[in-house]
């Protein structure tokens, strides 16, 4: 990847500052640099002290790395940012999925992404004496861990099985679409709907040994 050098200066730099953090090596590329930098709406030119937290969705985070660092990621590649580099910065704390709207469907097309504040104040902080004491708090990240905690528990779709089983889907989007369809269609249009579930349903597989 050929950059000019301001632009590879700030990619090397934000690099830095996901190692310094401790995500896995898998994440440690210019992918997720420049992920990084999308997320935090740091321009080649731009300084570190002026860091933002825009929300951002993952087709805004790669326009924004064609727009202003030239780099062009295919349209399916899409779900690798999303699943090999936003994912874990979701779980290291940096980021929020949905904080305008934590309710939000999963399948929804506004499905959105923001730095955490303890985020936003490391990298805001990065190349000044007090980086160090800010990365020893964002480790910690009290708040951060609290709001990760909210997300965990979104509201859930309870289905009801013709077996009697429950199962758990998160609120909205399809899944309401898909307890309807057990909870009311199946029991009215399947002669016998709980042999049905019963034969679809995945078994697991006995760990005993043969004689």
């Amino acid at each position: 990847m050929t950059m000019k050098p301001a632009a590879a200066k700030r990619v090397k730099e934000a690099l830095e500052l996901l190692i310094a953090i401790g995500v896995p090596k898998e994440q440690q590329n210019d992918r997720s640099a420049l992920t990084l930098l999308a997320v935090a709406d740091i321009r080649p030119r731009g300084k570190w002290s002026s860091a933002r937290a825009p929300l951002r969705r993952i087709t805004e985070i790669m326009d924004w790395m064609r727009d202003h660092y030239g780099v062009s990621y295919k349209p399916n590649t899409r779900e690798t940012i999303r699943r090999q580099t936003v994912h874990q910065f979701v779980q290291t704390g940096l980021l929020l999925e949905n904080p305008d709207q934590p309710d939000r469907p999963i399948n929804s097309p506004r499905w959105c992404y923001q730095l955490t504040p303890s985020a936003h104040d490391l990298l805001r902080s990065h190349g000044t004496p007090g980086f160090a004491k800010q990365l020893k708090r964002f480790l910690k990240a009290p708040d951060t861990r609290a709001l990760l905690a909210r997300h965990r528990d979104l509201p859930r779709e309870t289905v009801h099985m013709p077996d009697g089983a429950t199962i758990e889907l998160s609120a909205g989007g399809q899944n309401t679409l898909i307890r309807s369809i057990i909870e009311e269609f199946t029991p009215r249009f399947v002669r016998n709907p709980k042999s049905f579930f019963s034969a679809t349903r995945p078994t697991r597989k006995s760990s005993a040994k043969k004689a």
